[in-house]
């Protein structure tokens, strides 16, 4: 693992516990109703296979299961075991054990055959990762043709004194409720930053682009605080 790999691996691993209470924190709650405007435009068919990539907690993987039901199947892959077992314990109680498989792996190697799924997701994940393009162009690799590449993620709001008060409250407000909520101010210190060299909308979808798919639908929440693109294989 590279260092930055490295740094996010130890730092997810220590807030898989208090991870979903911060998701809520950090959308004002929002996050739940974007994943579910992004669920009915892949207009997922009973049966189809998904992947979630860096599946966190597994909260989009056990919506993806239930959008499937029992003849379709979906892996949820993350990096850290720690968020797994999280994972782990939230599909049990709901029931999708026998369609979902989580399985510890990396997003920038994802240990697939060519065209195995008819989708591939990324929830506010894709900013972490070590190398972006590398990631899409796997997901891209792994999706079948017609298959969608889906990425849900924080982004940078196109309206710049918007976007001036939006990083004002990622860098300075954000920790310190972090810090108030689960006691943890370095590793959500870092989050913000993971935005910074992130790609805004119109770029990230060029990169979808550079992965070979085409076209890219791509929707702004809240004024592009949070984005939507979805990808379609040729």
């Amino acid at each position: 693992m590279n260092e930055k790999a490295q740094y996010v691996h130890s730092v997810f691993e220590s807030i898989a516990d208090e991870y979903d209470k911060m998701n809520n924190v950090i959308s004002f709650g929002s996050h739940v109703a974007w994943r579910n405007y992004t669920m009915k435009q892949m207009n997922i068919k009973p049966g189809q296979k998904a992947l979630d990539v860096a599946c966190g907690t597994a909260d989009w993987t056990i919506a993806l299961a239930e959008a499937v039901g029992k003849d379709g199947s979906v892996v949820g892959l993350d990096f850290s075991q720690n968020m797994l077992d999280v994972g782990a314990y939230k599909v049990s109680q709901k029931g999708v054990g026998h369609i979902v498989d989580l399985v510890n792996g990396d997003a920038m190697k994802l240990p697939y055959e060519d065209n195995t799924f008819d989708f591939a997701t990324i929830g506010f994940a894709l900013r972490n990762v070590p190398d972006i393009q590398t990631v899409l162009n796997e997901m891209a690799r792994v999706v079948k043709p017609g298959g969608k590449v889906v990425s849900l993620e924080v982004s940078k709001p196109p309206f710049i004194p918007y976007r001036k008060l939006f990083y004002f409250y990622f860098y300075n407000i954000l920790p310190l409720v972090a810090k108030w909520t689960v006691n943890k101010y370095e590793q959500y210190a870092w989050l913000p930053k993971s935005l910074t060299n992130f790609p805004d909308s119109r770029e990230l979808a060029r990169m979808f682009q550079e992965a070979g798919l085409d076209p890219v639908q791509v929707k702004l929440f809240m004024g592009g605080v949070s984005a939507l693109h979805i990808g379609t294989k040729p």
